[in-house]
C-alpha cells in the first residue's frame, strides 16, 4: 500500500457551532482525491484547515500530518515554512487569487526567493518552465504582462503554475474550473490530471460537480452537513452509491440510470458539466475519461498543448 502524503484524522471545525465533523482522509503521491458536497457542507473548510487558513475563532480537532509531521496547531512560523513550498493551494477565482498590480514573473519568483533561494536569471529560467508545463502561450513574453492580460483560463493556468514553483508535495485545489467556460475547463481538469501522474502530486480536488469528478478524480468522498457521508474508488462510487444522498446527488445528472431515493426529487441536486453517465462512468467533457489518460479533451491539443479557447480568442474572459 502507497503510504500517504497527507493524512487528515477525525478533523472537527467549530465556528460558534460544528462545521465539519470527524472527517478522515488519505491523500496519496500520484492520485486525485476528489471531495464533493453542496454549498456548506464544510468541504472548503477542510481544505483550508490544511494550512491553518481558517479564521482566528475557529476551534480545531483531531488530527492533519504532512509525512508524519503534525500539522494542527503549527505556529505561523512552521505553517510558512510549509505553505507554498510543500503544500500548495489553488483557488477558485485567479483573477482574486492573483495580484492585480504586479507582473506574472514577479509573482512567480516571489516563491522561489523565499522558499528556493533562486534569483535573477535562474529565477527567470525556472518561472519559464512552469508556464511552459501549464501550457501558457509564449511563456517568456508572458512574464511581463500582467493578470488582467490574459483570459480567465490562462489565468488559472498561471495560478496553477505558482502553486508549482516550489515543487510542492501536495496541491489542493478549490474548485478550480467553476468560473470558467466548459471547454476551458476541460483543458484545467486534463492539466491536473497530467501533473498529479507525472509529478507524482497528491490532489485534493474540492468541488460541488459529481459530473468534474467523474472525469478525473481517482477516489471521491461526499460530505454533507460536515461529515463524510460517503467515500469510495471513482468506479464504485458511481455505479453502485450506498448512502442516499450519494444516490440524489447522482440521479440528478442528466442521462443517469441511478434511481433517486423514494420521495426525494432530486432535480437541482447537482450542476455537471454536459451530460454524464454516471453508470456507464462516461466523463462529462468531451466524453473523455481523464483517469484513463484518453487523448484530446474539448478546446485542449495534446500535441501543441495549448487550450484553443484562449489561443485563438486571447480576449475571451479577459483582455489585452
Amino acid at each position: 500500500m502507497t503510504a500517504s502524503a497527507l493524512s487528515i484524522r477525525d478533523l472537527t471545525i467549530d465556528i460558534g457551532r460544528p462545521l465539519v465533523q470527524g472527517v478522515s482522509l488519505e491523500l496519496e503521491p500520484g492520485r486525485i482525491h476528489g471531495l464533493a458536497g453542496e454549498s456548506g457542507s464544510g468541504k472548503t473548510l477542510t481544505s483550508l484547515a490544511v494550512l491553518g487558513l481558517l479564521p482566528r475563532q475557529a476551534r480545531t480537532g483531531g488530527s492533519i500530518t504532512l509525512a508524519g509531521e503534525e500539522l494542527l496547531g503549527l505556529k505561523r512560523r512552521g505553517l510558512n515554512r510549509i505553505r507554498g513550498k510543500r503544500i500548495a493551494m489553488v483557488f477558485q477565482d485567479p483573477s482574486a487569487s492573483l495580484h492585480p498590480q504586479l507582473p506574472v514573473g514577479r509573482q512567480l519568483t516571489d516563491h522561489m526567493r523565499v522558499h528556493l533561494g533562486l534569483k535573477g536569471a535562474a529565477a527567470r529560467e525556472r518561472a519559464v518552465e512552469l508556464l511552459t508545463t501549464v501550457q501558457v502561450p509564449n511563456p517568456a513574453e508572458a512574464l511581463k504582462r500582467y493578470p488582467h492580460q490574459f483570459s480567465g483560463g490562462q489565468r488559472q493556468r498561471i495560478a496553477i503554475a505558482c502553486a508549482l514553483a516550489c515543487d510542492p508535495e501536495v496541491l489542493l485545489a478549490d474548485e478550480p474550473t467553476t468560473a470558467l467556460d466548459v471547454t476551458v475547463q476541460a483543458g484545467i481538469l486534463q492539466l491536473l490530471r497530467d501533473l498529479a501522474t507525472e509529478r507524482n502530486l497528491a490532489v485534493l480536488l474540492v468541488t460541488h460537480d459529481l459530473g468534474v469528478m467523474s472525469a478525473i478524480a481517482d477516489t471521491v468522498a461526499v460530505m454533507k452537513d460536515g461529515r463524510i457521508v460517503e467515500l469510495a474508488d471513482r468506479a464504485t462510487l458511481f455505479r453502485d452509491p450506498q448512502h442516499e444522498y450519494t444516490r440524489m446527488l447522482l440521479a440528478a445528472l442528466p442521462g443517469s440510470r441511478i434511481e433517486a431515493p423514494a420521495g426525494v426529487d432530486p432535480v437541482g441536486g447537482v450542476d455537471p458539466v454536459g451530460g454524464v453517465d454516471p453508470v456507464a462512468g462516461a466523463a462529462p467533457v468531451g466524453g473523455v475519461d481523464l483517469v484513463g489518460g484518453a487523448a484530446p479533451v474539448g478546446g485542449v491539443d495534446p500535441v501543441g498543448g495549448v487550450d484553443r479557447v484562449d489561443a485563438e480568442d486571447p480576449d475571451r474572459g479577459g483582455r489585452r
